[in-house]
């Protein structure tokens, strides 16, 4: 396993932690829908990260299209729920089209994962 590698799968735990953190936040501050959103955004694009990264190590997928595809929903992640986190938490946005941009970038993500499971690799089929 690369550095990178070792780096993005830090990253995908990391957002499940965020994530348990910040439903736990929005537990107790009334009316943080932003922060709930933000919670679960983290909490369902941990596992899929760390399931990429996982997918980089065997070898069984394209890697550098796997790779791509975590890195994206790891920065989309950061835009999209650092902006509503922010905004929730301190009444001010990350900077302006942080969320769209994330959102996007999210998207490019998981159309980048669907393309993993077409894009051969190196390894024969048996």
């Amino acid at each position: 396993m690369t550095g990178f590698d070792r780096t993005l799968l830090a990253l995908g735990a990391l957002a499940g932690l965020l994530g348990v953190a910040a439903s736990a936040a929005a537990a107790h501050i009334p009316g943080a829908d932003s922060l709930k959103t933000a919670a679960q955004f983290l909490l369902f694009h941990a596992p899929t990260i760390i399931a990429l990264v996982a997918l980089t190590a065997t070898g069984i997928t394209h890697r550098l299209t796997t790779r791509v595809a975590a890195a994206a929903l790891v920065i989309g992640l950061a835009l999209f729920s650092g902006d509503l986190s922010l905004r929730a938490l301190k009444g001010i946005p990350l900077f302006p089209m942080a969320a769209p941009t994330g959102g996007v970038i999210l998207m490019a993500g998981w159309l980048l994962a669907a393309l993993v499971a077409l894009i051969p690799t190196q390894r024969s089929e048996r």
